[in-house]
C-alpha cells in the first residue's frame, strides 16, 4: 500500500493548512483512513478518522477546528486544519486499513511517511 501525505508546512497561530494523503489502494478495500500526530516526545494520537461508509470520528481537542473530506475520485483523503494553535505543532502521519481476506473480517493498517506541521505562537 502505498501513502503520499502533503501539506505540511510553518504557519502562524490562528492559521490554517490542508493536508492531504493518497493512498494507491482501491476504496472497496479500504475499511477507513485516518491522520494521526506525534509531537516530540509524545506518543501517536488519533486526530480524525474515517471509516469507508463515510463515518467520521475527531478528536476533542481538535474539533470545531479540523475537518476531514475525502475525494474517492482521487482516492485522497484531506484534513483541512483552521484555527492552528502551537500546541498543533507535531508529525501527521496517514494511515489506511484495509481488508486482508475476502471476507473482509481482517484488516492491515498502513502509515505513510509524515508530514510536519509547525504552528508559531
Amino acid at each position: 500500500v502505498q501513502l503520499q501525505a502533503s501539506g505540511g508546512g510553518l504557519v502562524q497561530a490562528g492559521g490554517s493548512l490542508r493536508l492531504s494523503c493518497a493512498t494507491s489502494e482501491s476504496l472497496v478495500n479500504i475499511n477507513h483512513m485516518a491522520w494521526y500526530r506525534q509531537a516530540p516526545g509524545r506518543q501517536f494520537d488519533l486526530v480524525a478518522r474515517i471509516t469507508n461508509d463515510g463515518a467520521t470520528t475527531v478528536a476533542e481537542s481538535v474539533k470545531g477546528r479540523f475537518a476531514l473530506s475525502r475525494d474517492n475520485a482521487k482516492n485522497t483523503l484531506h484534513l483541512q486544519m483552521n484555527d492552528l494553535k502551537p500546541e498543533d505543532t507535531a508529525k501527521y502521519y496517514c494511515t489506511v486499513a484495509i481488508y486482508t481476506d475476502p471476507s473482509k473480517s481482517r484488516i492491515r493498517e498502513s502509515r505513510g511517511q509524515g508530514t510536519l506541521v509547525t504552528v508559531s505562537s
